[in-house]
């Protein structure tokens, strides 16, 4: 699954490396995960962003990341095995 996020200065100032940092430590248990930078998606208003296999998710925080991840993850059948 590819994951890119925002590394534009928005999405920098509003905290997107702590969210590449998460990513990082979720490619551990998710060794198919590939994360790509992004230098911006156009929805800065609605707070960080990233794409995941084309579709666009807003709003993205160090907090929530990993369960959309997982989420993402269940719905394609990906296992972390």
């Amino acid at each position: 699954m590819v994951v890119k996020i925002c590394l534009g200065s928005s999405c920098h100032l509003k905290g997107s490396y702590k969210v590449v940092q998460k990513l990082r430590e979720l490619q551990k248990e998710y060794p198919n995960l590939q994360l790509v930078g992004s230098l911006c998606f156009g929805n800065c208003i609605s707070g960080i962003s990233m794409e995941i296999d084309g579709k666009l998710y807003s709003g993205i925080t160090a907090g929530n990341v990993v369960e959309i991840v997982k989420e993402c993850m269940r719905k394609k059948g990906e296992s972390n095995e």
